[in-house]
């Protein structure tokens, strides 16, 4: 494969929305969006229905937004469609792949329709079925092809026409967890190997925190945070402790917690039998730890708590 410059200066936007809106007659599907999006790998995650396949089609310029307006490489989503959809690859969720077609012959096909001379069209399908690593089964019906197959084939058109960003809608919907992690990493070479910026969407948020360079949280249509990734999963000054139950203690982690209060530490509960404590200090380690050993308590783990992003929709909760 080739390689593709960044969208523009250093730090640039590659997407950039502003106020925009998607209403249908009985769902506002997007409200007021502004969000900008930079190179490398953005993960768009949300819920079902949270608005991540509106957006994507307005970028296309493939819908029409009912308010506000987005910008995609530069070019203006309303009245620029081809000139975006030829510098972006999409891969869309549902499976639409023709069943008795092989591989090669559908990216050559998609090749074409992107603007490709026939001759560059087959030379960059052979390099692209290579890299999502079906070129050994290439012209084989796509109608024989495990779902894995079929989405490494969906990626495969998406990246044919070599282009400056690609947005990838649930791309490992269907897969089995040894499918994820090999799609996951498909997507993060795209970037990392070619130059390629990724808007990547997806409902289960542990990929996205392995993913991406950068997360971008909607509901309902409306933007919550958008953040670097490394900033919604940093280490807070807490320490999360979890032990077990003695005969003398038959609830351990209330004993523990007296046990810390005791020592000028406040421990808070917290689900599974957690206890959260002020980690301000590094000696609070080894008060934790002497605290166990003395009630004769098991550590299960004692570890600095991180943030995950699934907190961002509890705090979004009224």
């Amino acid at each position: 494969m080739g390689t593709a410059g960044p969208a523009s200066g250093a730090g640039a936007s590659v997407i950039s929305t502003r106020g925009l809106t998607k209403r249908y007659p009985k769902v506002t599907a997007l409200d007021g969006l502004s969000v900008d999006i930079g190179p490398g790998v953005t993960g768009l995650v949300g819920a079902n229905g949270a608005g991540k396949s509106t957006l994507i089609k307005i970028l296309l310029g493939l819908a029409p937004a009912t308010e506000g307006s987005a910008r995609v490489l530069g070019h203006d989503a309303e009245s620029d469609g081809g000139a975006i959809r030829e510098q972006v690859g999409y891969m869309p969720e549902h499976d639409c792949l023709p069943p008795d077609v092989s591989a090669t012959e559908f990216v050559v096909h998609m090749g074409r329709m992107s603007g490709l001379p026939r001759t560059a069209a087959r030379e960059r399908t052979a390099d692209t079925l290579r890299h999502v690593g079906l070129y050994e089964e290439r012209y084989r019906p796509m109608g024989g092809y495990s779902t894995g197959m079929k989405q490494r084939v969906k990626l495969a058109q998406a990246l044919v026409h070599d282009p400056r960003l690609v947005l990838l809608d649930e791309p490992t919907n269907g897969l089995d967890p040894a499918g994820r992690d090999e799609m996951l990493g498909l997507i993060r070479r795209i970037h990392t190997d070619f130059g390629i910026s990724v808007l990547v969407t997806s409902h289960l948020l542990g990929e996205l925190e392995r993913t991406s360079d950068h997360i971008v949280v909607i509901d309902g249509g409306r933007l919550l945070r958008s953040q670097t990734t490394a900033s919604f999963t940093e280490a807070t000054a807490l320490l999360a402790v979890e032990v077990t139950d003695s005969d003398t203690h038959p609830d351990g982690a209330s004993a523990l917690r007296a046990a810390l209060a005791a020592r000028g530490l406040d421990a808070a509960p917290a689900p599974g039998h957690l206890l959260l404590v002020e980690a301000a200090a590094d000696d609070v380690y080894d008060t934790v730890r002497d605290a166990v050993a003395e009630l004769g308590l098991g550590l299960v783990r004692m570890e600095q708590r991180r943030h995950r992003i699934a907190e961002v929709f509890q705090e979004a909760q009224p």
